[in-house]
């Protein structure tokens, strides 16, 4: 894992060319989307009540249901983007790149909503982002300064920064260009036998989703819910 990583993060400008609209601002319309729902796709509050209410108001059960729907989700996206090889590359890859970014923001926004955290307050939108990260490399952020706390800190954090947000997409933006480019260096096969590629390419996202998950659970304490 860390050979792919260290990889795809020499990888990921390289990447950035091929995704020129993988930007800061993508990512916070797809996150936008995601909280706040899009046509036919209810918002990440309502997706997770009704996973509440499936699970008769039991709030750990409701999140572990979020987390599987949306790894599951993200499987069928990394399969379909991972099916043509190096022909389709370029199309494929901003649509990889946006498609785990709206699912794993309307997952995590979900599993905050459940712990009872207001999704219309800025702080927590902000930690909704920085949860995305991962916790490893939140962590290392922390410890270069470049963000001024964890997740749960961000999201119960007494004053807000008006510039977070920003530089959390910027972030988020290059961490997804850079997981997809290490997923590009174990798809390589899916090149010549693009099943394979899907295959391989649904096993990395939903593992990616289901760990980014498990982080929310873990990192987003609890509140009273309203």
């Amino acid at each position: 894992m860390g050979l792919t990583s260290s990889f795809g993060r020499q990888l990921a400008p390289k990447i950035g060319q091929l995704a020129p609209n993988v930007t800061s601002r993508a990512v916070l319309e797809a996150f936008n989307r995601a909280v706040d729902g899009i046509g036919p796709l209810p918002g990440a509050a309502a997706a997770a009540e009704k996973q509440l209410a499936e699970q008769k108001g039991n709030v750990e059960r409701a999140i572990h249901e979020v987390i599987e729907n949306n790894v599951r989700l993200a499987g069928g996206q990394g399969f379909a983007t991972n099916l043509g090889g190096l022909v389709t590359l370029a199309v494929a890859l901003p649509a990889n790149i946006t498609g785990l970014a709206l699912i794993q923001c309307r997952m995590i926004a979900g599993i905050a909503h459940l712990k009872g955290h207001d999704l219309d307050n800025p702080r927590v939108r902000n930690a909704v982002l920085a949860t995305m990260l991962g916790e490893e490399q939140v962590n290392g952020l922390i410890k270069n300064k470049k963000l001024p706390g964890t997740p749960m800190a961000m999201a119960t954090a007494p004053v807000l920064d008006e510039t977070l947000a920003v530089v959390l997409a910027g972030e988020v933006a290059t961490f997804l260009i850079s997981k997809v480019a290490g997923k590009r260096l174990a798809t390589m096969v899916g090149r010549r036998i693009p099943v394979v590629g899907g295959v391989v390419g649904a096993g990395a996202d939903g593992y990616s989703t289901w760990r980014a998950g498990r982080y929310a659970d873990r990192e987003l304490l609890p509140r009273s819910r309203r």
